[in-house]
């Protein structure tokens, strides 16, 4: 039940964190490789399961800040939804932001939640919205720490700007101020590099150096993918509700 078919795959990263929690990924077509999943056709009966995260910069809450994001695209999530249907695996997962809707599949039952990279343990905050669909109704039930990082690192994304925050006894984040007396933004601090980006992220930092894309590719993928400890929190709480059925 390893076999999973990984769809908008990107640069990778969630099928880094299911590898190495044991599944062997076969990765679909992606834009950012020449692919087009429009023309794609999953065999059926071929897969144990499907990952993927459609694009969704048309549900961000940044939408609001530029109403044409995401237009280039539109809504994928239809594509997803129809090689789902295709290849009729035993379970898909499908990531979006916290605000992007639930994927309807004939013959599946959906349960989505969403989740906080800092529940993992890590200082990210990076919030995700987790779909996970079967024919049973299995819930994804991750296993979560007791306690957060007492570290706090906003959500790595395309810009990546280091912006000093501080937990106060509260457990609440309080933003610190430059030294002119102005408060820290989202776009006032020095920028991260590509390699900080992914250990943020929890990946080698040399992880992405013969890669053949522009710096500003490899920023925008490393800001669009799931960050490490979250990718192989869902992973094995795919292989618990899994194996669960099958006993």
């Amino acid at each position: 039940m390893n076999l999973v078919l990984s769809l908008f795959p990107g640069i990778g990263l969630l099928d880094h964190a299911f590898e190495c929690e044991g599944f062997t990924i076969v990765r679909g077509p992606d834009v950012l490789w020449g692919g087009c999943i429009k023309t794609f056709h999953p065999p059926a009966g071929r897969f144990d399961g499907i990952i993927g995260g459609p694009p969704c910069q048309a549900f961000s809450a940044l939408k609001r800040l530029n109403p044409h994001a995401g237009e280039r695209f539109g809504n994928l999530i239809p594509e997803f939804e129809r090689c789902c249907s295709e290849a009729q695996p035993e379970w898909f997962l499908m990531e979006m932001v916290p605000h992007g809707p639930v994927p309807q599949v004939d013959g599946y039952s959906v349960r989505g939640a969403v989740f906080n990279n800092r529940w993992f343990g890590e200082a990210q905050e990076r919030t995700r919205r987790f779909s996970f669909g079967t024919r049973n109704g299995r819930p994804l039930l991750p296993e979560i720490p007791v306690f957060e990082s007492q570290d706090y690192v906003q959500a790595v994304t395309g810009s990546a700007r280091r912006v000093p925050v501080k937990l106060n006894a509260s457990g609440k984040i309080k933003r610190t101020y430059t030294e002119d007396g102005k408060r820290h933004g989202p776009n006032n601090g020095p920028r991260m590099t590509v390699g900080d980006m992914l250990a943020t992220q929890g990946f080698p930092y040399d992880m992405l150096d013969d890669c053949p894309l522009t710096e500003s590719g490899k920023r925008k993928a490393i800001g669009n993918g799931v960050p490490l400890a979250m990718g192989r929190a869902m992973a094995r709480a795919v292989r618990e509700a899994i194996e669960s059925t099958l006993t």
